[in-house]
């Protein structure tokens, strides 16, 4: 096992830990870790990030079920047409993209580059978002939830096309349309969008099982780090100011979204 090897598996530690520390956003940093430390092919990286996005947000809703932070109504509303949408793009979008889309004075924009440079594209609209979330402090648990049920559905195929494309969760697209479309507390938003992204990740997934092989040992492996990562998370956060480090992987997801730019392009 090389040097980088060894960094793509702690990649998986630290994205359970980001989980953990912030509730989000980790996930983001799966793509990346496996394409550019383990040497993984950026199609078949896209759906093992399901995988481990998927599994990962099912641990975190689990913890939420207790707590009855989860409104299970607004994450069938919502999760329906998301995992249909991220099933079909699997299973039919994704393979159906030419390996060589479109070539323009000498460069050659392949499937894997367009892949990556879109990913990239997603990390830094959601560490814009990241860095600039504000937080009025009020999270009111007594609010009439209602629905804006032809919104949802857009926002939720809108969601499962995109997470079947870059494999990511996409909470940072979840939480605003849960707090804006279905009138949810912030803390509801964030768990019942847990629900979410690991029903449509997981379902997801399942059109890549029918259409490429997996490497189920290494996929187990690095989802277990990343799980044993998270409850590493949720401990530290008892120590850790969890917003101000938001802000500060924000900036650090952008940087990285800008580094995958510039790699694949030059």
């Amino acid at each position: 096992m090389d040097l980088l090897e060894i960094l793509g598996y702690f990649g998986g530690l630290l994205i359970g830990v980001v989980l953990g520390l912030i509730g989000g956003g980790g996930s983001i940093l799966t793509v990346p870790v496996m394409v550019y430390l383990l040497a993984i092919n950026p199609v078949t990286a896209t759906a093992y990030s399901l995988f481990v996005v998927g599994t990962s947000s099912l641990v975190g809703a689990l913890r939420n079920i207790p707590k009855k932070l989860i409104d299970f109504r607004t994450a069938i509303v919502f999760a329906i047409p998301a995992f249909v949408a991220v099933y079909l793009t699997r299973k039919f979008l994704v393979p159906a993209i030419p390996d060589e889309i479109f070539t323009l004075a000498g460069f050659t924009l392949t499937k894997n580059i367009g892949i990556m440079i879109f990913f990239a594209i997603i990390m830094i609209v959601a560490a814009i978002s990241m860095i600039l979330e504000k937080d009025n402090g009020k999270d009111v648990q007594e609010v009439k939830v209602s629905y804006n049920y032809p919104l949802i559905i857009i926002e939720g195929i809108a969601v499962g096309l995109l997470t079947g494309i870059v494999g990511a969760g996409g909470g940072f697209l979840i939480i605003p349309a849960l707090v804006l479309l279905a009138k949810l507390p912030m803390k509801k938003a964030v768990a019942t969008s847990l629900l979410i992204i690991a029903i449509k990740s997981l379902i997801g997934f399942i059109g890549d099982v029918e259409n490429m092989k997996i490497d189920w040992i290494f996929l187990l492996i690095f989802t277990s780090l990343s799980i044993v990562g998270i409850w590493l998370g949720v401990y530290l956060n008892n120590f850790i100011n969890g917003k101000k480090l938001k802000k500060a992987f924000g900036w650090f997801v952008l940087l990285m979204g800008v580094y995958i730019i510039w790699k694949e392009l030059y």
